[in-house]
Parts: structure tokens; C-alpha cells; sequence
């Protein structure tokens, strides 16, 4: 009887064991897919035609001096309904970020982008993605953009409420979002590198840019 019960009791314990290991396999599948539970019609990102935009700024004694460039999307679904945007998840691959500003200097433009890749900053090895999913949409009447997007930026793990006024451009089986550069503080999402004062001070502030074309499935 006591052999039967433990027989039981183990086997119980591996089933537990598997479930439990199936459901951290599909969380973490999931952080690095865009899904979304919104009604509308579902709309694919165009890889090719949607980017992120970054830039950073250093002060060297009373100049400042600033480093941009771009960062590629891997994954991206939005949903339209009734002819307007109805929800968005945007994944970017850190991994492809690239320096635009030291095109004319190789040997400088890849330790950057080393840098930045780095622990000291978005630590690609450990975080590959960063994402934007949108939470709230209101229409903006007035000035130049008729968005405002709400909504949750997650960089390094970290998730933190960022808005955007946009344009956005849904017809024609395309929607197309077109951001206003935003500026975001770098130590919100544990980007905390400072150089030596001799070399300079980094802004806290990095602004970001959200370039986005997306086609009807």
C-alpha cells in the first residue's frame, strides 16, 4: 500500500513539474511576441519600413555633443476598427542598433555601438528586446499631431507609462504612425553608465523617435 501511495504521489509530483515548466516556456515566448486582445482587424508591422530612432546627448565642459541613430523592429501587430486604430505591441531587436552620426568614423561608430550594447547600458545579452505596447488612444484635435498615445515602454525588464503625440494614418489597408520625438529619462529603465567627469557628462534624457508602417493581414 505504502509502495502504490509513493508510486502516486511521484508521478503526481513530475506531472506538476512539467506543467509548471510548459507555462514558464510560454511566458517567456510570449515577452518576445506582439499579441493583443483588442477586437479589431489585425494589421502586420512592416519590418522594412518601421524603425525606432534614438538619440543621446554629452556636455563637454560648455558644449554638448550628441550620438543618434536607429533601432529595428522584430515583431509588431495593431489592430483598426472602424476605420481607426484600435491597439498596438511594437518589439525591438537592441541587438540592431546601430550609431548613424560616425558613419565617416568605423572605428568609432563600432565602439559605440559596442558600448551601448554593453552592461553599462542595454546589456543585449540579457535583454534582446525592448517593446511598446499602446494602452490608451485619444484623438488630438488641435496642433500637429492627432494622436496621443498611451502606453507601456519596457527596456532592460524594466516598464515604465510613456505618451507620444503622433500622426497616424490608418487607410488603404495601411496604417502609418509617425511619432514626435519624445524624451525619456535613461535611468527610469536602469541605464545608469557615467563616464569620468573629465570626459564629460551624459544627459540623463535620451529621446526616441517611433517610425511605424503596418499592412493589413
Amino acid at each position: 500500500m505504502k509502495k502504490n501511495l509513493f508510486k502516486i504521489l511521484a508521478v503526481f509530483g513530475l506531472a506538476v513539474f512539467m506543467i509548471s515548466c510548459s507555462k514558464d516556456k510560454d511566458k517567456s515566448s510570449e515577452d518576445n511576441q506582439a499579441h493583443t486582445q483588442a477586437d479589431g482587424v489585425p494589421y502586420t508591422l512592416d519590418l522594412a519600413n518601421s524603425r525606432l530612432e534614438w538619440k543621446g546627448y554629452k556636455v563637454v565642459k560648455t558644449d554638448q555633443t550628441t550620438h543618434f541613430g536607429t533601432i529595428n523592429f522584430k515583431d509588431g501587430l495593431l489592430t483598426v476598427k472602424d476605420g481607426k486604430l484600435q491597439s498596438g505591441k511594437f518589439i525591438a531587436d537592441v541587438n540592431s542598433l546601430k550609431n548613424v552620426d560616425l558613419e565617416g568614423d568605423k572605428e568609432m561608430k563600432t565602439k559605440l555601438e559596442e558600448h551601448l550594447k554593453s552592461a553599462d547600458f542595454f546589456d543585449v545579452k540579457k535583454n534582446p528586446t525592448a517593446s511598446y505596447e499602446i494602452t490608451k488612444i485619444t484623438e488630438a484635435p488641435k496642433g500637429d499631431y492627432n494622436t496621443l498615445l498611451d502606453g507601456n515602454l519596457t527596456i532592460k525588464g524594466i516598464t515604465k507609462p510613456i505618451q507620444f503625440k503622433a500622426n497616424v494614418i490608418a487607410e488603404n489597408a495601411t496604417v502609418i504612425i509617425a511619432t514626435e520625438p519624445t524624451e525619456i529619462n535613461r535611468k527610469d529603465f536602469g541605464l545608469n553608465f557615467e563616464m569620468p567627469l573629465e570626459n564629460g557628462i551624459l544627459n540623463n534624457n535620451i529621446t526616441l523617435q517611433v517610425s511605424i508602417k503596418a499592412h493589413k493581414r
